[in-house]
């Protein structure tokens, strides 16, 4: 299901949905949980972010494994190997860490919705600490992971 297209692998088809899309997410989460005014406009985004941008982390990841294991048996080695190795773990990590920031937001707009926008300041700060935190990694790991399959495909220059 998630090997080929067409003959071309879904990991190269899909794998943009989650460049531009968890990176939104954490965007839209940072400002949603820092600026209170805003949450009425942006709530509706962080919503359908929070659910589609794990979704697309998830269907990458999987559709790199079956790409990763159909290159395993087409006998790739050496340090070629080494970097999908890399480049698998950070898209491990960056699927785990959009899932979490997805579970955060969607909880923040979920309670925010349920209290009429204001939650209790300590709760406001500890939203707003934690959802800096999973955006800060997921962007870090987003990155690591487009940097790496980049360096697999085209090489250092």
């Amino acid at each position: 299901m998630f090997d080929q297209v067409n003959g071309l692998p879904v990991h190269i088809l899909v794998l943009h949905a989650a460049v531009v899309l968890v990176p939104l997410l954490a965007l839209a989460a940072i400002v949603y949980a820092v600026v209170s005014r805003w949450r009425s406009k942006l709530g509706w985004a962080v919503v359908l972010l929070a659910v589609v941008a794990p979704i697309s982390a998830v269907v990458s990841k999987l559709s790199g494994t079956e790409l990763y294991n159909r290159l395993l048996d087409q006998g790739m080695s050496g340090p070629g190997k080494v970097i999908l190795d890399d480049h698998m773990n950070y898209g491990t990590l960056t699927m785990w860490l959009s899932i979490a920031l997805g579970v955060v937001a969607l909880a923040l707009v979920v309670l925010t919705l349920r209290a009429g926008a204001a939650l209790p300041r300590i709760a406001e700060i500890a939203f707003a600490v934690v959802i800096v935190g999973l955006a800060a990694a997921t962007g870090y790991y987003i990155f690591q992971t487009g940097d790496s399959g980049a360096t697999a495909v085209w090489g250092t220059y």
